[in-house]
């Protein structure tokens, strides 16, 4: 299983319609359509914040997948019905095109509990 976390701008005035779909995604009427693509795209986890700062609102998104290249690969690529309209969604409310992929982070630290490790 392989993870990514990452911050995106929401564009000014968008946080309350990123909230709106999101809810949707989890218990309105996108959660099956949202289940649906997730399971196809490998993705095992997705977390979303929306985070005020002095700058603009931001999302924080963490998402788990078996192939995380291949899930994000899919969500920017797939011709599904869903996956369109989230890219849509995604352009609209944060100005990002999925399809033209973006850069990862640089991860510059994963610290693990030895306490943690020890109950696995």
């Amino acid at each position: 299983m392989t993870a990514l976390a990452f911050v995106v701008p929401l564009l000014p005035g968008k946080a309350e319609a990123a909230r709106t779909a999101l809810r949707s995604f989890s218990t309105g009427e996108r959660a099956t359509d949202h289940s649906s693509s997730r399971e196809r795209l490998g993705i095992t986890r997705e977390a979303v914040w929306i985070q005020e700062t002095p700058g603009g609102d931001v999302s924080v998104v963490f998402i788990e997948a078996t192939d995380l290249q291949a899930a994000l690969t899919g969500m920017a690529t797939s011709e599904e019905s869903f996956d369109r309209w989230f890219r849509e969604h995604v352009r609209h409310v944060h100005g990002v095109a999925l399809e033209d992929g973006f850069p990862p982070p640089e991860q510059v630290l994963d610290f693990h509990s030895k306490s943690s490790t020890d109950t696995l």
